[in-house]
C-alpha cells in the first residue's frame, strides 16, 4: 500500500502540545517537498521509521521509503518478473497441452477419411478401432498394398509369405486424416518399387490415432500415448491372427515402427519397453525429424541465459527420451538374444524446429551401441515436409522396402 508520510504522522486529535506541532509540521512540509512515498510492509524489518507521540507515548511502524523516480522501474521489475513467475506456472501445469496440442487446428476432430479419399489416389484406407488396457477408445487408420511382387529364393525354397506391418506415430497437432495424402505416396512407391527386391506378401500401414485425437477419447500424456501405442501392437496381432488363422501366417508378422517428431519418442519408447507387448518384436524403426528428449528441446527453444523455461526440467511429465530409450533398447537385445532392429534416420534439410546435431547424435549413440543404423535427409524440407516432397518420400519409402528386407533376413536367417 502506497501513502503519502504526511498520513503516517497524522496529527492525534487529543495532541494539544505546541512543540509536538512544530515538530509535526516540520516533518510534514520537509517529506511533502522531498515528495517521498512509504511502501508499508508490517512483516519485513525495519528500513526506516515512522515515529508519532501520542499522549506521551511513541508508535514505531515499519515502512521502506521508495522516491517516486524509483517507482517506474520497481514496478515495471515486479511485474516482469509476476509474468516470468506466471508463464513457468503455466507451462508446468499445462505442459501436455503445450506439447501435443491435440486441438490444434479446430477442425481436427471433425475431419474424416473421406475428406481426403481423393488425394489419397487409390489407396484405400479405412477406419477400425481399439481399446488401451486403460479403457480409452482409439481410432485407426487402416491401409494394405502388395509388397514389391514375385518370390525370394534361398537355400532352393521359396521364402514363405511375409505380411508387415507399419505402425505410425504421428507428431504433434493436427490429426490422422491429413497425414493420409502423403503416406499413400509413400505406400505406391513401395509397392512400385523395381529396385526392391522381390517379396511375395502385403504391407499393411497403421496409423495410430492417440488418445484425444481424431475419433480417440481421453486427453495425451507420455502415459496414456505409452498405453496407446501398446493397443496399437495388440490390435496389429489380432488382425493377423484373423488373417492367418492357426497360425497360417508363415514367418508371423514383421513390425517396422514409424515416428514423426515427438511419434519418434512414443517409437523409442514402445521399442524399449520390456516385454514387448503381445510377444512380438520391433524389426525396424523409421524416425522420421526425431529429437533427443523434450528436455533438451526446452534448451533449443529458450537458448537464452534469461530465460528460465529451460531450467524447468525437473518438473517435466514427458520426456520422449530417444537417447536413454536407444541404450535400453540395445541392453535389452543382447540380455535376451534377440537381434536389435534396424533404424532408418530421416531429416529435413531445412529443419526450423529440431536442429541436425539431434539427428547427428542419435546416429552417432546407435553406432557406439552397436545397433545397425542408416541416415538420409530430405532436400528443401522443414520439419513437417520431410515426406511432402518428392525426394522425402522416395527416401521413406526406400528405408521401409530396406527394413522389410533386413526383417525378413533376420527371421529367415
Amino acid at each position: 500500500m502506497l501513502m503519502p508520510l504526511a498520513s503516517v504522522a497524522r496529527r492525534p486529535a487529543l495532541a494539544h502540545s505546541a512543540g509536538w506541532r512544530r515538530e509535526w509540521t516540520q516533518t510534514w512540509r520537509g517529506d511533502y517537498c522531498k515528495r517521498h512515498f512509504t511502501l508499508l510492509l508490517p512483516w519485513a524489518f525495519t528500513i526506516s521509521s515512522a515515529r508519532t507521540r501520542v499522549l506521551g507515548t511513541r508508535l514505531e511502524r515499519r515502512c521502506i521509503h521508495i522516491p517516486t523516480v524509483l517507482l517506474p522501474p520497481v514496478l515495471f521489475t515486479a511485474l516482469l518478473l509476476g509474468l516470468w513467475t506466471w508463464k513457468c506456472f503455466m507451462l508446468v501445469v499445462f505442459q501436455n497441452k503445450i506439447i501435443y496440442m491435440p486441438g490444434f487446428p479446430p477442425t481436427a476432430r471433425r475431419e474424416t477419411i473421406a475428406d481426403y479419399a481423393r488425394l489419397c489416389r487409390g489407396i484405400e484406407w479405412r477406419e477400425e478401432t481399439t481399446k488401451a488396457s486403460d479403457g480409452t477408445r482409439l481410432g485407426l487408420a487402416v491401409a494394405t498394398v502388395p509388397l514389391p511382387s514375385g518370390g525370394v529364393q534361398k537355400g532352393g525354397n521359396e521364402m514363405p509369405p511375409a505380411d508387415v506391418y507399419v505402425l505410425y506415430f504421428q507428431g504433434n497437432a493436427s490429426s490422422t486424416p491429413p497425414r493420409l495424402p502423403d503416406i499413400s505416396s509413400v505406400l505406391r512407391l513401395v509397392s512400385d518399387d523395381k529396385a526392391a527386391r522381390p517379396m511375395h506378401g502385403s504391407l499393411t500401414f497403421v496409423c495410430l490415432s492417440y488418445r484425444g485425437y481424431w475419433t480417440s477419447r481421453g486427453r495425451p500424456s507420455e502415459r496414456g500415448i505409452r498405453l496407446d501405442a501398446e493397443a496399437g501392437v495388440r490390435w496389429t496381432v489380432e488382425n493377423h491372427g484373423r488373417k492367418f488363422p492357426g497360425g497360417a501366417g508363415g514367418c508371423g508378422p514383421i513390425l517396422i515402427l514409424w515416428g514423426q517428431s515427438i511419434g519418434s519418442g512414443v517409437a523409442t519408447n514402445l521399442a524399449a519397453s520390456t516385454p514387448i507387448p503381445a510377444g512380438i518384436p520391433v524389426r525396424g524403426m523409421l524416425l522420421e525429424t526425431p529429437f533427443l528428449s523434450v528436455r533438451a528441446m526446452l534448451e533449443v527453444l529458450y537458448p537464452q541465459k534469461w530465460l528460465p523455461y529451460k531450467h524447468l526440467w525437473p518438473f517435466l511429465r514427458n520426456h520422449l527420451d530417444s537417447w536413454t530409450n536407444l541404450g535400453i533398447i540395445a541392453e535389452t537385445s543382447r540380455s535376451t538374444g534377440q537381434k536389435m532392429p534396424n533404424i532408418y534416420i530421416l531429416e529435413a534439410d531445412r529443419d526450423e524446429l529440431v536442429p541436425k546435431e539431434h539427428g547427428d547424435q542419435l546416429y552417432r549413440r546407435c553406432l557406439d551401441l552397436g545397433i545397425p543404423v542408416e541416415k538420409g535427409a530430405a532436400p528443401v524440407a522443414f520439419h513437417s515436409e520431410a515426406i511432402a516432397r518428392g525426394e522425402g518420400k522416395k527416401l521413406a519409402a526406400q528405408a521401409i522396402v530396406s527394413l522389410a528386407e533386413k526383417a525378413l533376413d533376420d527371421t529367415s536367417g
